[in-house]
């Protein structure tokens, strides 16, 4: 999506990203049966803290915010979360944008994200931005996390 522009969202877009933060997780809570998902039950006040200290990119669309991601740096490896995408632009090519912009945006030599298990379409979509499983954590029956990087360099 071309009309797709790119920016850093702030502090102040904090309530809209929260909005956009659970809509987009509500599938991820119905194929685990958990709606207590960490993505779900952030409150914005610990979202506009974590959004004043770490790098978050954001996709909007017509004055609409309709992805972001987060990421920070630690020892050499950019660290990818919250990827998020509006449920009705899923698929359109908005979360490979905002992944290259994340991986454009650091001096790091590897990118490592997770998802759980049974998200099949996050892994198919990590995979095809050049991420392969790293290992698998069982975190308890019903859920593993699947670990995957990137070499960035």
């Amino acid at each position: 999506m071309t009309d797709v522009r790119l920016g850093a969202p702030g502090v102040a877009a904090a309530g809209e990203l929260l909005t956009l933060q659970r809509a987009a997780y509500v599938t991820e809570a119905q194929l685990y049966d958990d709606v207590r998902l960490p993505a779900l039950v952030q409150a914005l006040d610990e979202l506009a803290a974590e959004l004043a200290t770490a790098r978050c990119t954001g996709a909007w669309l017509d004055g609409r915010l309709v992805g972001a991601v987060r990421t920070r740096e630690d020892d050499g490896v950019l660290h990818v979360g919250r990827l998020v995408v509006a449920p009705d632009l899923q698929g359109r090519g908005i979360g490979s944008r905002l992944l290259r912009a994340a991986e454009e945006g650091t001096e790091a030599g590897t990118a490592a994200l997770f998802t759980g298990h049974l998200s099949t379409a996050n892994i198919r979509l990590y995979e095809r931005n050049g991420y392969r499983e790293h290992r698998r954590e069982q975190v308890h029956p019903g859920l593993a996390l699947v670990h995957l990087t990137k070499p960035l360099r």
